[in-house]
């Protein structure tokens, strides 16, 4: 292995031990969007599962959305079959569901998507899907939350749902973006990988600045606001 891989799949075996996200006999349904992340995500879970000692299924799926992608869609099926990964794309008109006089925006697309990756997982009988956020996204979105909603909240390594038998995953919770591109760019996938025609929510541009102006671009302090999401000290929260 070379050095980025080596990092990303230690990472992302810390992770999976850690929150133990992959337990004997799963049916793990992986998202796969074309971009650089789930990429990653799919070849590192392909290569475990060659050794993992707890036995578990994979499944890709791709969800394609009726609006077009930034850059040329990478021959998907491809890789996921070269890496012994089962591989399905269903059509989802998100744009087509949207209500008149409403506009795209990233959190419809992710509601549509999340919702029919739900639907899939459970009409399959896959128990846990999992998504490519890596640690930027979820500290992002903790700050975004605290920042817009006025709440604590953000994504979990490992989210339970109450009204469905699915769990939500997420193995690249320990990797920094920066990481998740070195890897991208040493298996060649950051030349053919895509990007959401919208581009991003302005809000989550906005915090990503605030956060690398906060931290300075320390590993360190960023791990420390991941971390805060686990350890709360309610004696001092109202």
């Amino acid at each position: 292995m070379k050095n980025a891989e080596t990092t990303l799949a230690k990472l992302v075996e810390v992770a999976l031990r850690r929150y133990s996200m992959i337990e004997a006999g799963d049916r793990i349904l992986l998202a796969v969007s074309g971009g650089k992340d789930s990429t990653a995500l799919a070849y590192d879970l392909a290569m475990k599962r060659r050794w993992w000692s707890l036995p578990f299924e994979l499944r890709a799926l791709h969800i394609a959305a009726d609006f077009p992608s930034s850059g040329a869609m990478p021959d998907l099926e491809g890789m996921m079959r070269s890496w012994g990964i089962d591989y399905v794309s269903i059509d989802v008109p998100v744009l087509g569901r949207l209500k008149p006089g409403r506009s795209m925006n990233c959190y419809w697309c992710s509601t549509q998507r999340r919702t029919e990756l739900l639907r899939y997982a459970m009409a399959n009988g896959f128990n846990k899907i999992a998504l490519g956020h890596h640690l930027d996204d979820m500290v992002e979105t903790l700050l975004m939350n605290m920042l817009h909603k006025g709440q604590i909240s953000g994504m979990l390594p490992v989210l339970s749902y109450s009204k469905y038998p699915v769990k939500i995953i997420r193995p690249l919770a320990l990797c920094e973006e920066r990481q998740v591109i070195a890897f991208a760019a040493e298996k060649g996938f950051l030349s053919t990988t895509c990007s959401c025609a919208y581009g991003e929510d302005s809000k989550r541009r906005e915090t990503r600045r605030k956060i690398a102006e906060l931290t300075g671009g320390s590993s360190l302090l960023k791990r420390n606001l991941f971390d805060s999401m686990s350890n709360v000290n309610s004696e001092y929260l109202g």
